[in-house]
């Protein structure tokens, strides 16, 4: 068999989580919109709008460690393949929900099929030589930040021009292509992983020296997650209230990709300043930082100052 080019396949991959990550932020400045245009009452809809997101979210979670099992029993790219077409019709099909309940519904099955990006990362990391892993890797990673960063502009951009309902169909078509690109081009040599070799999450849990960090990243890393994204719900919203009216999906899409934009302009510095003062110190600081920050936008009254 021909050897793989890995640098081809980071190429791909890269390209394809950063369709993927614009795919997934697109649609978080004006789901509260959405969800209020699908005649729910002003008194539900930042609750029906955080429910149509996280509802992905959770049903991903739920899902993931079946296709993860899968994955290591038919390869990556067989998931990536999955993962692209099948959030292409759940996502793209958003585009023609007639009632609240559809909306989370196709939002829920969106979870379930997930996948594209760790499948991505998982067969990039099985194929990049050792030396090279932490930049290739690094490199990759890179595809859903600035899909991510782009994503809420782009988004918001075509809702003020087009309607909502065209945005779904267009992250439909970035999904398509996402995954029509990994059929094309994304190889694999894929070698099952033999029972002998496997271990359990047990046994990768005890042998890590110092396992109770873990319990700890996951939970600093769940409340971070969890106060971060609790915003997009209701940020539309909040962009409304003050005193936003024109042109409000475009606002509300420049504020969530400044966020991002900010992040990753500000992630090299603060990897250099971790290894220098320690990234204990550095995440304690973050955090009371973070604390100030949402208390500032608590308390703007401008869209400008937000």
């Amino acid at each position: 068999m021909k050897e793989i080019n890995w640098k081809d396949n980071l190429r791909i991959a890269w390209f394809g989580n950063f369709l993927t990550g614009a795919s997934i932020s697109l649609v978080v400045p004006f789901m509260p919109i959405f969800v209020e245009n699908l005649g729910v009452g002003s008194e539900q809809v930042a609750f029906y709008a955080g429910l149509a997101i996280s509802v992905s979210a959770i049903s991903a979670a739920l899902f993931s460690p079946i296709w993860g099992i899968l994955a290591d029993k038919y390869g990556r790219k067989p998931m990536m393949i999955r993962a692209g077409m099948a959030m292409t019709i759940t996502m793209g099909g958003l585009a023609f929900v007639p009632n609240i309940y559809w909306l989370i519904f196709l939002r829920l099955l969106n979870g379930v099929f997930a996948g594209f990006v760790p499948n991505a990362t998982a067969l990039i990391a099985s194929q990049v030589p050792k030396e090279k892993s932490g930049s290739a890797l690094g490199t990759l990673s890179t595809g859903v930040v600035a899909g991510t960063l782009t994503g809420p502009f782009i988004g918001g951009f075509i809702a003020e021009l087009f309607g909502i309902r065209t945005v779904f169909l267009l992250v439909g078509s970035f999904l398509f292509l996402a995954a029509v690109l990994t059929i094309c081009f994304i190889k694999e040599d894929f070698q099952p992983v033999a029972k002998e070799k496997a271990i359990t999450t047990k046994e990768l849990f005890t042998s890590v020296k110092y396992p109770y960090l873990l319990v700890n990243l996951f939970l600093t890393s769940f409340v971070i997650q969890f106060s971060a994204q609790s915003i997009g719900p209701i940020l539309a919203l909040y962009v409304r209230d003050l005193g936003q009216t024109e042109n409000l999906l475009f606002v509300s899409g420049l504020i969530v990709s400044s966020m991002g934009f900010s992040s990753m302009m500000s992630a090299g510095v603060m990897g250099k300043l971790g290894d220098k003062v320690g990234n204990h110190r550095l995440l304690v600081v973050a955090q009371f930082y973070s604390v100030i920050i949402y208390l500032l936008c608590a308390n703007a009254s401008s869209p400008l100052q937000l």
